[in-house]
């Protein structure tokens, strides 16, 4: 009873600006969306929603590319109907989720995500932690299922461009949020007040980032304002849920946009501690190393080609890791194992922040390791890593290496050449490295050790 009264002195300030109750509706003929650019299965669920009696809309980012001509990679549904409604219309329907419970409806391939209208939290603890809603002592949604009409669902979205609906049944746009606006001059703002709406949400940060990025939009200022203050909060946020958030932002061919605004808004540093620090001792190398990693994986994706979160994660990574292998190297330790061990604890960190399943982390070591090996070529030695499933991206990874400045002694020519030679040129170039004595030019640095005993040896390799 005490909160109550105490919540009913409190100031004017600190209450939310009045959401708006009537849209702005946008008939056929004040926007360009057509029925025949949307995924069919898409409108079926709205109209077969709607004949049940429910409201039902497109809405998010579907809308909002379709007005930027860009394709959707999905169709999202807000619906009036409960989640356990929505699933009693459709038999190919499941609903998920416990945070943030939806309902998804599967077309073969193609799944729609039909998600309730959400309402704001209650105010007073005894209402909020149950089990609709839940919020963390600083402020963070934990649990996020109150349900409410389309005006609340409007206030509830994250940013304005994200909170248009479309009705394919009447062809019109309903606009609580000034979203047509912000589309308009290309901003990403915040429904409410930013700080607040950060401290529900951390993510909402990275969110804005991304948005950002792929439209090419400004982070209009009072959104973008709180950023630099709150970026530790992303620290709150379970690692499974970072790792999902960081491939958005990295795999979707605008990767190398996303890195200026994650340093500019002082991010990076929150999902990669052990890069920041490298980014503060070596910034010119390190930079160099991750900007082209990112270049690489955009054109990649622009080209169609594959790209795995090993190899941008092995190169993320890799700034942070040769000063903890000189680090071992004083105390004694021998290069290789010094460069298993620095590489073992710098992913389990990692992982603490930024959960990366096992299936990453076991090829970030091995390309990791190959780094170690290619310098080792005599022999048999070069044939076998040819043969070996990882030598592509130990090789990809040495010449990005090279290109961040790093002095390899030629290293990545040599593999060049070496693919496209011949077996009797090969055996050449084998022969000349045991002439001029095999280079070891190796990942990290290298501390020389004495050794009073040493026998001669012949005109021999100096491989192992």
């Amino acid at each position: 009873m005490l909160k109550k009264l105490f919540k009913s002195f409190r100031s004017p300030l600190r209450r939310a600006p009045r959401p708006r109750s009537t849209p702005e509706v946008l008939s056929s003929s004040q926007h360009p969306l057509k029925r025949n650019e949307i995924s069919r299965h898409a409108i079926s669920v709205v109209e077969r929603l709607q004949r049940a009696g429910y409201q039902a809309y497109l809405v998010g980012g579907c809308v909002r590319d379709l007005l930027l001509d860009i394709d959707p990679k999905d169709f999202d549904v807000a619906t009036s109907a409960t989640p356990e409604q929505v699933r009693a219309e459709f038999r190919n329907a499941r609903v998920i989720g416990r945070r943030f419970k939806l309902v998804h409806v599967h077309f073969g391939r193609e799944i729609i995500e039909v998600a309730t209208f959400r309402a704001n939290h209650p105010q007073g603890e005894e209402e909020e932690n149950s089990n609709l809603a839940a919020r963390h002592e600083s402020g963070r949604i934990l649990r996020d299922n109150v349900y409410g009409t389309l005006e609340d669902d409007a206030q509830r979205r994250d940013f304005t461009i994200n909170a248009l609906y479309y009705d394919p049944t009447q062809e019109h746009i309903l606009d609580y949020a000034r979203g047509m606006h912000d589309v308009r001059n290309h901003l990403v703002r915040l429904i409410g007040d930013p700080e607040q709406r950060y401290l529900e949400d951390p993510v909402r940060m990275l969110r804005a980032v991304r948005f950002a990025a792929k439209l090419d939009f400004d982070i209009e200022k009072h959104s973008a304002a709180p950023i630099r203050r709150l970026a530790p909060m992303l620290r709150d946020i379970p690692a499974a849920r970072l790792f999902d958030e960081v491939l958005k932002l990295f795999l979707a061919g605008y990767a190398e946009y996303t890195f200026d605004l994650l340093l500019e808004h002082d991010l990076f540093a929150q999902l990669f501690p052990a890069s920041g620090e490298a980014l503060k001792r070596n910034p010119e190398y390190t930079e160099k190393l991750i900007r082209q990693a990112l270049i690489n994986t955009d054109e990649r994706i622009h080209d169609g080609k594959s790209v795995t979160p090993a190899f941008l994660f092995a190169a993320l990574l890799w700034p942070a890791l040769p000063a903890r292998v000189l680090h071992l190297q004083d105390k004694g330790m021998p290069p290789i194992p010094a460069m298993q061990e620095a590489a073992h604890t710098l992913i389990a960190e990692q992982c603490q922040r930024i959960a990366v399943p096992k299936r990453f982390t076991i090829p970030i070591r091995e390309i990791w390791d190959m780094q170690e090996r290619l310098p080792r070529r005599s022999g048999k030695r070069a044939d076998l890593l040819l043969e070996n499933p990882r030598f592509r991206a130990g090789y990809d990874f040495l010449l990005l290496r090279e290109l961040a400045g790093e002095n390899t002694g030629g290293l990545g020519e040599w593999w060049t050449d070496y693919q496209d030679a011949n077996d009797s040129e090969r055996r050449q170039m084998i022969r000349d490295l045991a002439g001029k004595g095999e280079s070891t030019a190796s990942a990290a640095p290298r501390k020389r050790r004495r050794n009073n005993n040493r026998r001669k040896r012949g005109n021999e390799g100096s491989g192992e």
